[in-house]
């Protein structure tokens, strides 16, 4: 089953009219289709979305999600960036309606990612976190972005925190890396070597490993004690952050609400060295 056209490709015999819909537009789009979500493929193809799901489970997977999985792994070249942006166009109209599709397909990231949200593992990381003696966050490119606002707040709430980057300027940082750390790998689709070789070496060094990424399929999945998994799927030059960046808020806050009696001294602090550096603007006086 894990060559996915051809599994499709060898029952369009057997179909129903509107599967057989949804199987040509696949088979016709083979490097599109698994970017997108279930409304927009049921859209492109003519269908409705409960005849998407219907379609992957009638060909043996457990769902959309999985079957996307698998479509996803098929495509062995990672599309381009200038690929990527040949599909958005072909994709979301110059309509205004297409501005709307947007936020759409970002509501449907977030359902996608709460049905698939593994409630142990959550609770389980949460845990790690507060246990660690030190926590880094290694994430590149644009998943910095997520790496950057995850290790801001979390370094409020425990103040152990660090951002690890460029595999030349963090290695050493690895160096006294043991079982008492916890190390958070983020990287999505197209994913980054560095972010996996700093993760895989974590693995090696028996520190407790989180990954924050799009699906079980990940490279980063293998070397990872607790996986986190949250959908960024968007037919774009651009991944869809609005998923990853909700997980990782609950993720925050959960560990924020053990730390609370912490967080409200260590604020009380920042609150004064803010307010000394003058750092943020005041609102004037009517």
């Amino acid at each position: 089953m894990s060559n996915v056209y051809q599994n499709i490709a060898g029952q369009i015999g057997e179909m129903s009219k509107s599967h057989v819909k949804i199987a040509t537009y696949i088979l016709e789009n083979q490097t599109t289709v698994p970017f997108l979500t279930v409304g927009k493929l049921a859209k492109m193809a003519g269908v409705s979305d409960a005849t998407v799901v219907r379609f992957a489970t009638s060909l043996g997977y457990s769902g959309y999600p999985e079957m996307q999985q698998y479509m996803q792994n098929s495509v062995k070249q990672q599309l381009t960036t200038t690929e990527r942006l040949k599909m958005s166009q072909k994709v979301y109209n110059k309509e205004s309606s297409g501005v709307y599709e947007v936020f759409q397909d970002d509501i449907a990231n977030i359902k996608s990612t709460m049905e698939k949200l593994d409630e142990d593992a959550f609770h389980e990381a949460v845990k790690c976190l507060l246990q660690a003696r030190r926590v880094y966050v290694i994430a590149n490119r644009s998943a910095t972005s997520l790496g950057v606002f995850l290790e801001y707040y979390l370094q409020i709430v425990l103040n152990n925190v660090e951002l690890l980057q460029s595999l030349e300027n963090s290695s050493e940082k690895l160096y006294n890396l043991s079982e008492k750390d916890v190390v958070i790998g983020v990287s999505f689709d197209r994913y980054t070597k560095s972010t996996i070789q700093m993760f895989s070496f974590a693995k090696e060094k028996n520190a407790t490993t989180i990954a924050i990424t799009d699906n079980l399929l990940s490279p980063l999945i293998p070397h990872a004690d607790i996986p986190l998994t949250a959908s960024s799927q968007m037919p774009s030059f651009i991944d869809s952050f609005v998923a990853p960046l909700s997980l990782i808020n609950a993720l925050i806050m959960f560990v924020g609400k053990e730390k609370q009696d912490d967080i409200h001294d260590r604020l009380e602090v920042l609150e004064d060295i803010w307010s000394h550096f003058d750092v943020f603007q005041r609102k004037k006086m009517q």
